[in-house]
């Protein structure tokens, strides 16, 4: 059932690894189908070495697994309510990626700065309010699931498919499992650039030479819908084998 879902979620898994995304195994990758409206996912706790295809796990939208003799990953809830409220999604990345766990633990989102982030994301990249203690011991995984949602009630997820969850870390999403790493290795990115230009702007301000400044909104404009949408016009027509992204 689902073979190439559960090859495509392995690799992403273990891209996780290749990008430097986790430590440990502090990060998982779910693909969705939305034919058999089935999650495959990373099992829980299992090292990235040690992933193959056979060990993924297949659950419905209601946890219920349907396939595999592991025990799914401890974020699965989180996952599921995503898919559930975010239509058109089909990957889930979830990381404690260094940079952008800063972010999140800071409680701060990540400024759009330059045109490298707008490139990705559609402003900047929000945060979640913290959950209530009430949250943490009636359904720690779902309610994180939920803040993000309440979070995105007038966010389009597709333009900024990223989130820093409060004192937590990021989630990041895509059309596919492999598009939504993609998504996470941005993020990181742009969270590592974000922290050290504010760094610098901190030490020019001190000096009095410099004050931050957000990128401005018409350039903002520009480099994402270059690349999204209708009228994008960056890199090659679908239909061509060369890549679109850089």
């Amino acid at each position: 059932m689902l073979d190439r879902l559960k090859k495509e979620v392995c690799e992403a898994n273990r891209d996780l690894v290749r990008h430097h995304l986790v430590t440990l195994t502090w990060g998982n990758v779910s693909g969705y189908d939305s034919d058999s409206e089935l999650i495959v996912i990373k099992p829980s706790g299992v090292s990235y070495e040690e992933l193959t295809p056979q060990k993924m796990v297949v659950v419905d939208l209601d946890g219920n697994s349907v396939e595999g003799d592991l025990r799914p990953s401890s974020d699965t809830a989180t996952h599921m309510l995503l898919y559930r409220s975010f239509i058109g999604i089909g990957g889930i990345t979830h990381t404690h990626s260094r940079y952008g766990t800063v972010y999140a633990q800071a409680r701060c989102e990540i400024p759009c700065l330059g045109t490298t982030h707008a490139d990705h994301f559609y402003g900047p990249v929000p945060v979640t309010r913290p959950l209530t203690e009430e949250e943490v011991e009636t359904g720690y995984e779902a309610n994180t699931g939920a803040v993000i949602v309440e979070r995105f009630a007038n966010l389009d997820p597709q333009s900024m498919p990223a989130v820093l969850v409060a004192g937590h870390a990021p989630f990041v999403w895509g059309p596919s499992a492999k598009k939504s790493v993609e998504n996470a290795v941005a993020l990181e990115a742009v969270a590592e650039m974000a922290l050290a230009t504010q760094q610098s702007t901190l030490q020019a301000m001190q000096q009095g030479t410099h004050s931050a400044q957000e990128l401005e909104s018409y350039v903002l404009e520009k480099h994402y819908r270059r690349k999204h949408g209708s009228a994008a016009y960056y890199g090659q027509p679908s239909n061509s084998s060369a890549s679109t992204q850089y």
